[in-house]
């Protein structure tokens, strides 16, 4: 199956190796990957920011950026959810909402394709340790994700889940909500990673690199013994040089 990638701006920055362990990821499970490189950004931020029209601008590159022939596979639930809902909001009754409908219906985060699409939950990865899944405020509310991941990470060798009990609790970034509200936003980043330190886990696993860039800054600041990774770099650790 041929699919286009979607490398959000915040992965393209920030975490370049997921993007490409998104890659050899989708390949390893039959698909031939297509990414333009001159793809840029969702127009998230400047929506929730309110800037609607500077979305709108960003949006329409984001909607002529990909053909619109295959199914757009993104390593981001909150990205993913933008394009599907935020985009009705941005492109009602425009000249572009034709194709706008065309691309929200082709864009799937990377784990409910794996699993609803291609039917596919083993990719020969192995990790050490205890782990605790993180579900997105994106991939719960706009992609409708909860088990997707879970059935993936179970099948990685070596890797016990266990369930943290504010799993679906936000982690409080919320993009500027973090700069805004600060001292609120870490606060909500504490107790995420002290539930999890208490049921010994070593990993806090999301499909969001932006909760975990949060979580993360809590752990370095506070020199913590537990670490944040993407669900597609789990999923591709262990695999060697392959």
């Amino acid at each position: 199956m041929k699919v286009e990638l979607f490398v959000p701006c915040f992965i393209d920055q920030l975490y370049p190796d997921t993007a490409f362990n998104t890659i050899r990821l989708l390949e390893k499970a039959g698909c031939e990957v297509v990414y333009n490189p001159d793809q840029t950004c969702c127009g998230q931020p400047a929506y929730n920011a309110g800037f609607w029209d500077d979305a709108k601008q960003v949006g329409k590159k984001f909607l002529d950026d990909f053909s619109g022939q295959h199914l757009i596979i993104s390593p981001s639930a909150s990205c993913t959810g933008m394009v599907r809902h935020g985009y009705s909001d941005l492109f009602a009754n425009s000249a572009d909402s034709h194709q706008c409908h065309k691309i929200q219906q082709q864009v799937m985060e990377v784990s409910d394709f794996l699993v609803n699409v291609l039917k596919k939950e083993y990719f020969g990865a192995e990790l050490e340790g205890v782990a605790v899944y993180h579900d997105s405020c994106s991939a719960l509310r706009e992609c409708k994700i909860k088990n997707e991941p879970r059935k993936l990470l179970s099948r990685v060798l070596g890797l016990e889940m266990v369930e943290v009990k504010d799993s679906e609790t936000c982690c409080g970034f919320g993009g500027s909500f973090a700069v805004k509200f600060e001292g609120i936003s870490a606060a909500m980043a504490e107790q995420k990673v002290r539930n999890a330190m208490a049921l010994n886990a070593d990993y806090i696993i999301s499909t969001d690199s932006s909760c975990l860039l949060q979580l993360q800054g809590y752990i370095d600041k506070h020199k913590l013994p537990i670490q944040t990774l993407h669900l597609v770099d789990v999923l591709t650790t262990g695999w060697g040089n392959i």
